[in-house]
């Protein structure tokens, strides 16, 4: 692969730290789902929105948490990886 950057640049590693951070959030949240899956099945299918159970709910919580999470990190990469960024 081409690396695009300047010789000291520190953009693609401040976003790769970034990228492995937000990994780790989602991989405590997927196993925290998964812990209340051997846990608590009971707890799980629990109805409170109206006939989806909780697991289902959770589930599509996950995605979105997943989705939200490569929002955030493709906003925090643009913003360190930016030409220019720190010079005046």
């Amino acid at each position: 692969m081409a690396d695009n950057h300047e010789p000291g640049s520190r953009g693609p590693g401040r976003a790769a730290r970034i990228g492995f951070g937000l990994f780790w959030v989602y991989v405590i949240l997927y196993f925290g789902f998964i812990a209340l899956v051997l846990f608590r099945p009971d707890f799980l299918s629990s109805r409170p929105f109206g006939g989806v159970n909780l697991a289902i709910a959770s589930g599509l919580g996950l995605i979105a948490a997943a989705l939200l999470l490569s929002v955030v990190y493709m906003v925090a990469a643009r913003v360190v990886e930016s030409p220019g960024r720190g010079r005046r």
